[in-house]
């Protein structure tokens, strides 16, 4: 999956969330990457996060050390 179409859905997530009290809002972010995105998927995520996040709303990157971790060799 490109990282466009990543950073486009991680964004999408981080929009609808963001109407949510700021306490709940990268929870609810991290919450529905960890359980409808594969390792594959959030391993892009992580990398697009590790290269500068260009282009990734802020509360995708607030969320993202809730996110949980891809195992390696996955």
């Amino acid at each position: 999956m490109p990282d466009d179409k990543i950073t486009r859905m991680a964004n999408q997530i981080a929009t609808f969330m963001a109407s949510r009290p700021a306490d709940q809002a990268a929870r609810g972010c991290a919450a529905h990457i960890n359980d409808y995105w594969e390792p594959r998927m959030r391993r892009q995520l992580f990398d697009r996060i590790a290269a500068g996040g260009a282009g990734l709303h802020p509360l995708v990157i607030q969320a993202a050390p809730l996110i949980r971790p891809v195992p390696e060799g996955r």
